[in-house]
């Protein structure tokens, strides 16, 4: 189909050379946007920040639901991730909502719309809620009446009907085609469709029993592929827009609002008496003890009750069976969660699995058996089963110890043994920046080759200089020491955590994805910033971190890139903040026969792959994430012409070995990107709104220097590089590609790079 050209746009920053002298009137409109921002500064500066952790989730919970919180408290009891759950996508979407100046009302309507959308799952059968692994057709559908459950729940007690309607619209898909709901597209309520948004990202960022997982930006690629079918086009590219954004700032700003601002008047008027959940007492000396012990040990450790639930699932047991300890909590304990088998391979089942039999006799068990490792591997353990029982007699349930038993060392201890002897800092006593170098290109090579995902994190404290030069170098050591110590504490087995230099820090993480680093990033951020620091008059520090996950085609040096690129986007986001970068681990390969055409015969024998690839997202983010592949690569930009990029980059070899053929390859890199609108069956104002939107993109690979068309791993490190530019640019090649439409040509959004080129 024929390609209507559109106008090159060119954007220039307007303090670039050349630009007109700004006028009087402009510099008097700057001035007074300063003045309000001082003025809303003042007016919140005695305003206490938001607290934070599970008792502050419950004081979020009473005030914006007031008397009805304890319909919430009921679906925690019952099932505390989703409880969980529900509360994260009701901040997302207040925050969302207060950035697009959604009226008062609807906001609020919405927020509790997002609390209460899964108050069904109350109705659902542990059998069926607790299974460790995905539904199948039946148990999916006992868990879409879960919706209708809580709609009726709801109906007994809410008195507006405008939160029911958004309640019973959250599970509608934007194009009508889910069967039982009478409306699509725009005439779904706006609150509904942003949930649903809100609650896919939710659950894609969450770990499950059966899979880990996705990183953030995989999960926004999600959102895009489903644009117009399951969610509304514009609602997808708005969250893409805030996510972006500062979302720990966003979450302060929603949490500060319903603490100090909501009146238990408002928040009660929606409901037809409960007062605050009573709080847990604090753990003793003991149990901190315990915990600390149980964390850090190598063995996997588990705690089975007495009514077959998993109470307690170690990072011995995260490390061996690769299932995260927040998907497996609560869930029901069964041989086939782990594939138990006897030393022939024979299945164990309920009579004869170790836990059950500790459970019901009261007697230990000590075997060797066999469970389903990380990436499907068969992992022979010596298993012990012991029975927990009270002075009286009464059985708690039973302890299961997994002691990994085969003969080859495993990943996590070579990387412990390099940690053991890794040359120190002397000021920290973590590694420095030399043994980092040394173990990072060991460390992504031996993750790649084992197929487990492995992350990196770094850290950089705030506004250091200041802490020297306000209360000495003294104090700036202690600050140093601090972070450091709370990165040490973070470590599990196989970790590394180095001083890169100055203030700045790195943590590789082994068998570790985006999401989990995020997450420990996080912890520290905030142990960090409460923490107060004795020489600078009981004051803490703050830190800012990037966090990025190896991804198909990168190099430790990519990697590194990576991090960094997101370490600065943190700082530039405000500090104080974790930015998560990278597409992750879980991309699928090019499948060569279809994916790559090879043309190594003589009549073009500079070009070595040409590939049409296919990326829901828009064009826009495209090039972003085309800027992060070009900073990563140090590539060079040639020349841009409209639409047409083309790059140069060199490929180093990975090898340490010094050959002919460890020479870095020059590759040439030919881009040519378009637009495509997919045409449906869309309303006037639905296409008016833009649509549905993705980017193709025409790639050729050739090498720029003749020598290295003779050489035989030229072809190999083409395709290395190629999927490296898939990861980031989170496409397939278009004949993978199912999704029909007519192609639109794209703006051109690439002039702001000739500066550059």
């Amino acid at each position: 189909m024929a390609i209507a050209p559109v106008p090159d746009v060119h954007l220039e920053p307007a303090w670039q050379a050349g630009a007109p002298p700004a006028s009087s009137d402009q510099w008097m409109q700057e001035l007074g946007t300063l003045l309000a921002q001082l003025e809303n500064a003042a007016d919140t500066e005695g305003q206490p920040p938001a607290p934070e952790g599970p008792t502050a989730d419950t004081q979020l919970v009473h005030r914006r639901l007031g008397i009805a919180a304890s319909l919430f408290t009921a679906l925690e009891c019952k099932h505390a991730a989703t409880a969980g759950h529900s509360l994260r996508v009701a901040l997302m979407c207040s925050a969302w909502a207060a950035r697009n100046k959604m009226d008062e009302a609807q906001r609020n309507r919405m927020e509790i719309a997002a609390l209460l959308h899964d108050i069904g799952v109350i109705g659902v059968p542990d059998q069926v809620l607790l299974k460790p692994g995905a539904l199948d057709r039946e148990e999916a559908t006992v868990m879409l009446r879960a919706r209708q459950m809580g709609l009726e729940i709801l109906r007994r007690s809410c008195t507006s009907p405008e939160v029911l309607c958004i309640v019973e619209y959250v599970p509608a898909w934007y194009d009508g085609s889910r069967t039982g709901m009478a409306l699509r597209g725009q005439d779904i309520p706006l609150g509904a469709r942003m949930i649903a948004i809100a609650e896919a990202f939710d659950a894609m960022t969450t770990d499950r029993v059966y899979r880990p997982a996705m990183p953030q930006e995989r999960a926004i690629f999600e959102l895009f592929e489903c644009a117009g079918t399951q969610f509304d086009p514009v609602l997808v590219r708005q969250f893409a827009s805030l996510h972006e954004a500062d979302r720990a700032e966003l979450h302060q700003e929603v949490a500060s609002r319903w603490l100090h601002a909501l009146e238990p008047e408002l928040a009660n008027s929606y409901w037809e008496f409960s007062g605050p959940a009573p709080r847990a007492a604090p753990g003793s000396v003991d149990s901190l003890f315990q915990a600390k012990l149980l964390d850090n040990m190598y063995d996997a450790v588990a705690f089975i009750n007495a009514n077959g639930r998993i109470d307690l699932w170690n990072h011995g047991a995260e490390r061996l069976t690769g299932i995260p300890a927040g998907s497996v909590r609560q869930q029901q304990w069964h041989p086939e969660l782990l594939n138990l088998a006897d030393e022939k391979g024979h299945p164990i089942c309920e009579e004869d699995c170790p836990v059950l039999t500790a459970v019901r006799s009261g007697a230990q068990s000590l075997r060797r058996l066999t469970i389903c490792g990380r990436s499907g591997r068969c992992i022979s353990v010596d298993s012990h089963a012991v029975p927990v029982i009270t002075e009286d007699g009464k059985t708690l349930g039973a302890i299961l110890l997994l002691h990994d038993a085969s003969s080859e060392i495993s990943l996590e201890q070579q990387c412990q043994n390099l940690h053991d002897k890794a040359t120190r800092d002397p000021l920290t006593q973590v590694a420095n920046r030399a043994e980092f170098d040394r173990v990072h290109a060991m460390f992504v090579a031996a993750h790649q080759q084992q197929q487990v995902p492995c992350s990196l994190i770094m850290c950089d404290l705030d506004r250091f200089k200041q802490v020297n030069d306000n209360y000495g170098h003294q104090a700036g050591d202690d600050a140093i020491k601090s972070l450091a110590t709370l990165m040490k504490g973070a470590c599990r087995p196989g970790d590394l955590v180095a001083r890169y230099g100055g203030e700045e820090f790195v943590m590789l993480c082994a068998d570790c994805d985006n999401a989990a680093a995020t997450r420990r990033a996080e912890r520290i951020r905030k142990a960090l910033a409460q923490m107060p620091q004795p020489k600078l008059g009981g004051r803490a520090i703050t830190s800012s971190f990037g966090v990025t996950e190896v991804q198909p085609g990168d190099t430790p040096e990519t990697m590194l890139r990576r991090a960094d690129r997101a370490l600065l986007m943190a700082k530039a986001n405000g500090r104080n903040t974790v930015v998560q970068l990278g597409s992750g681990s879980a991309v699928e390969e090019p499948k060569e026969k279809r994916s790559f055409l090879w043309f190594l015969g003589s009549s073009r024998p500079s070009r070595i792959i040409e590939q049409v690839l296919v990326t829901p997202v828009p064009v826009k983010m495209s090039i972003e994430k085309l800027r992060g592949f070009v900073a990563d690569h140090q590539a060079s930009v040639l020349k841009i012409d409209g639409n047409q990029v083309q790059l140069e980059i060199s490929e180093k070899p990975t090898s340490r070995l010094r050959r002919l053929t460890d020479r870095p390859v020059a590759f040439q890199f030919d881009l040519r990107f378009e637009e495509e609108r997919i045409n449906k069956d869309l309303d006037e104002g639905e296409a008016s709104s833009g649509g549905i939107v993705r980017t193709k993109i025409h790639v050729t690979v050739s090498s720029r220097k003749s020598r290295d068309r003779r050489r035989s791993d030229v072809a190999e490190r083409a395709k290395q590089v190629l999927a490296s530019f898939r990861s980031y640019l989170m496409a397939i090649p278009e004949d993978e590609d199912e999704t029909p439409g007519a192609l639109v040509k794209a703006k051109r959004m690439l002039t702001p790079w000739k500066g550059k080129a």
